[in-house]
């Protein structure tokens, strides 16, 4: 997180945050990883990157239209931690102003790149060793987009707002163009359940709007 400062321009104390740590046990973030680390003899190397940093930003409306606490986000941010990465020791930590002072709550997920414990393949990955304890979290393009993807969904579910997730490109597709997209895509997928085993498709079956992209706000990684 950044700083925040007073007006001369010292540090201050943040009056209102939650934070907690995930799959560390009793012992602090940085302790847990550090014997993580050893223990795997990863992350010894001044530039091997040791940790990941994902912001999730809500809109300053969801606190007044929808209810939208701190407390509430730490809980959406804890669910999201946990079901998207697996297996990493994590801290999340949430705050309700930016230190820009935009008035929109923040959640900062930030986990070890090394993964302690074996997970079962998720959508995002494409490879054996991204479910292996041992074996480093990678960050790409492909897993970049599901998570956004994911926070779509969660912000869907929570009748929130969803922040600046469909704008960057002249080739965004609208919030209501994508969730008619995912409709259509669960159709085709219950259509195609139903068929005879001869008659499944070779290939999972596409739905796809006029537009074929919808690029979403890509979450801050450090």
């Amino acid at each position: 997180m950044k700083p925040t400062l007073d007006e001369n321009g010292r540090l201050m104390l943040r009056e209102d945050y939650r934070i907690a740590t995930l799959n560390c046990g009793d012992e602090d973030f940085a302790v847990a990883c550090m014997r993580s680390n050893l223990r795997y003899g990863k992350n010894q190397k001044r530039e091997d990157v040791k940790s990941h940093h994902y912001i999730i930003s809500f809109d300053p409306r969801d606190a007044v239209d929808n209810g939208l606490t701190v407390d509430r986000a730490q809980t959406l941010g804890e669910e999201f931690c946990r079901k998207q990465f697996p297996g990493h020791q994590a801290i999340v930590c949430t705050h309700p102003d930016g230190h820009n002072h935009s008035g929109n709550i923040h959640v900062h997920i930030v986990i070890n790149s090394l993964r302690i414990e074996e997970v079962p393949l998720l959508p995002y990955m494409d490879r054996p060793a991204d479910t292996r304890a041992g074996c480093k979290h990678r960050c790409t393009d492909a897993a970049m987009e599901y998570f956004k993807a994911e926070v779509m969904e969660m912000c869907h579910r929570e009748n929130l707002y969803q922040i600046d997730l469909l704008h960057g490109s002249k080739n965004r597709i609208t919030e209501r163009e994508y969730w008619a997209q995912r409709k259509g895509q669960a159709k085709l997928d219950k259509e195609a359940a139903a068929l005879p085993a001869e008659e499944q498709p070779a290939k999972p079956t596409k739905f796809e709007t006029d537009k074929e992209k919808f690029p979403l706000r890509k979450l801050h990684q450090r």
